[in-house]
């Protein structure tokens, strides 16, 4: 089921940088990984030009441990309505600090996802229309038709093997036990086992085994904090493929070329 888009619902962009040496920085002489150039721009300049050129979307959040080094990239001048806050430790705990107050709904994504375009955002946002909770995801099948030379991490459930695209959904402040439980989790985010077996063992024996598929495991693991949480399936291969490793900026700035052909 689908819904009507909400109109101009606010935006988070997580831009921080994780613990440790970042190997894409390596050499550059680029103190984060959100202002590294990516064809001729910063990563998280892409992600803000197709977040303002979204209908869909009011006020834009960048959240990052130096918020104000981001602010005063000149790539990022202009964008109207965009604003800037330091993060907390972790990314649940700052969503959890940037959330609206009551039922509002808020779009997150990360400064990495330098692919997202105004189609993406609109078909997430009208999939997503009656969750609390949503997360994009891409079939194996629609990625490789695309693009086979490139690597993600795959959820495998029955009727698919699946890939988060960095997108995300939430409610209200009702989210907030389940964000303090990712918060714990979170650093097993690659490990796609780990996390189903975090749900419980019901979910993980229902997953190793293929009993379930992606939709009905997302939607038993929201149930487990009252929230109606479900996958948006995503059209366009492109919602996966974000900046991880050398080769996949390699694709991404390949895909730039095609796209302004």
């Amino acid at each position: 089921m689908t819904g009507p888009i909400p109109a101009r619902i606010p935006a988070i962009v997580m831009a921080g940088s994780r613990p440790g040496p970042d190997p894409l920085l390596a050499g550059t002489g680029v103190a984060t990984k959100a202002l590294l150039p990516v064809a001729g721009r910063p990563m998280l300049a892409h992600v803000v030009a197709a977040l303002r050129a979204s209908p869909h979307i009011g006020p834009i959040t960048i959240l990052a441990q130096d918020s104000a080094a981001l602010a005063a990239e000149p790539a990022l001048g202009g964008f109207a309505d965009l604003h800037f806050a330091d993060s907390g430790q972790g990314i649940s705990a700052s969503l959890a600090a940037a959330l609206p107050v009551g039922d509002a709904p808020l779009l997150v994504t990360t400064a990495d996802n330098v692919l997202l375009t105004p189609s993406m955002i609109a078909e997430f946002l009208t999939g997503a229309a009656d969750s609390d909770v949503a997360v994009a995801m891409v079939e194996r099948g629609v990625l490789l038709a695309r693009y086979p030379e490139s690597k993600r991490t795959w959820l495998r459930f029955r009727g698919g093997w699946w890939s988060g695209a960095n997108l995300f959904r939430l409610r209200g402040r009702r989210v907030l036990p389940l964000l303090d439980f990712w918060g714990r989790i979170e650093r097993d985010r690659k490990k796609g086992l780990k996390i189903i077996a975090a749900f419980g063992p019901a979910l993980l024996l229902a997953a190793v085994l293929r009993l379930i598929t992606i939709h009905q495991g997302v939607a038993r693991a929201g149930l487990r904090f009252g929230l109606k949480a479900k996958v948006v399936p995503m059209s366009e291969a492109e919602a996966c493929i974000d900046a991880d490793k050398p080769v996949d900026i390699e694709l991404i700035e390949k895909i730039f070329e095609q796209r302004s052909r």
